[in-house]
């Protein structure tokens, strides 16, 4: 993955100094090392957070699965971007007071047929909530993962929990990312295993700056930045490249605003539609 990237840097840094003649030819080629972050799986035509999802971003050509983790009330983590079952199961209330065996009762699947009705199939119906075991069963352990600790200060040990399932199932750590909006939860996981790869989600509610300091602090334990994409602008970009750092804005579903990203310089992107991502980096 490090050495991937620091080529894909190098050919990056490369193609802003070029201004005429191959500057085709470096965009061309800048689309082509993207990562592309099937986020929530291929959450755009599918239930979020479910194998079928999952499975969906890979054959739609996603490098990575994204994963949220949340933690049940016996311990176990599963896959689920929010802290309460409410909107993407028949549920109601907080995932830390369901069992792993409460969570499993749940239809994870029909809320997305009422409300993407474009999309919606009657295989989506009854859809069951993937623990994180579950996933690595199903997608073993040379897959590309990418895991966010969510709301890590409700779930004490959530990161101990997640290093002990990616040991147990031997993940190769060198296809392994992990994010969190929480730099104390990043600290910990490189406190526990400094060979896991950090990514600092950043959430901008106006146009993007950053500091030097900044950028150093998150050096410290990350490898990139994961800010959302609505408020980034060229200098941004190129500022947390040039210092090293990857930078995989999220989540983008325009292939516009793609094509836009990946000329000012963005390592990667999350997105809903992998299809999308995967067709601008082909060129289409």
């Amino acid at each position: 993955m490090r050495g991937k990237w620091l080529i894909t840097l190098s050919a990056l840094v490369m193609a802003v100094g070029v201004t005429t003649g191959g500057g085709a030819v470096m965009a061309k080629e800048k689309h082509k090392d993207i990562l592309n972050v099937s986020h929530r799986g291929a959450s755009g035509y599918a239930p979020e957070h479910t194998l079928v999802s999952y499975d969906m971003g890979e054959k739609m050509h996603g490098d990575y699965i994204e994963i949220d983790l949340q933690m049940t009330k016996d311990g176990q983590l599963i896959a689920m971007h929010d802290e309460k079952v409410d909107r993407t199961t028949d549920g109601t209330g907080s995932v830390k007071d369901y069992t792993l065996d409460q969570i499993k009762q749940l239809d994870a699947g029909s809320w997305f047929n009422e409300t993407y009705l474009q999309y919606a199939k009657p295989e989506y119906e009854g859809l069951k909530v993937p623990s994180l075991e579950e996933v690595f069963q199903k997608f073993g352990k040379n897959a590309s993962y990418y895991i966010e600790t969510k709301s890590p200060d409700i779930y004490p040990g959530m990161e101990k929990e997640l290093l002990r399932l990616v040991d147990e199932y031997k993940i190769n750590k060198d296809k392994l990312l992990v994010q969190s909006f929480s730099p104390d939860s990043l600290k910990i996981m490189h406190k526990l295993d400094p060979s896991v790869q950090l990514v600092q989600l950043i959430s901008y509610r106006s146009y993007a700056t950053v500091t030097d300091a900044e950028i150093a602090e998150v050096k410290k334990y990350a490898m990139g930045v994961g800010p959302n994409h609505t408020y980034l602008n060229e200098e941004y970009i190129q500022k947390i490249v040039s210092s090293g750092l990857e930078i995989h804005p999220y989540t983008v579903n325009d292939k516009e605003r793609m094509k836009q990203l990946i000329d000012w310089g963005v390592t990667g992107m999350f997105t809903n539609f992998p299809d999308r991502l995967h067709e601008v980096k082909k060129g289409k």
